[in-house]
């Protein structure tokens, strides 16, 4: 059975980002976005649309393997 994604707050953002131990512009490049992009999801300025967020899971969970 698959996972029902929802659109995450900031704090998720964040919270995700520093337990993959990674940047804002790292994390930023790794869903192929700029800086400032990353650090607006993360200030509540403006939502993370779900494929980006969709995309920052499964790349993330493919770096702790």
């Amino acid at each position: 059975m698959k996972t029902q994604l929802s659109t995450p707050t900031p704090v998720e953002v964040r919270a995700a980002r520093e337990a993959a131990g990674l940047t804002q512009a790292a994390a930023g490049a790794l869903v192929h976005v700029d800086l400032r992009s990353w650090q607006r999801w993360e200030s509540g300025e403006r939502g993370m649309n779900l494929a980006y967020w969709e995309l920052f899971q499964i790349k993330t969970a493919r770096r702790k393997k």
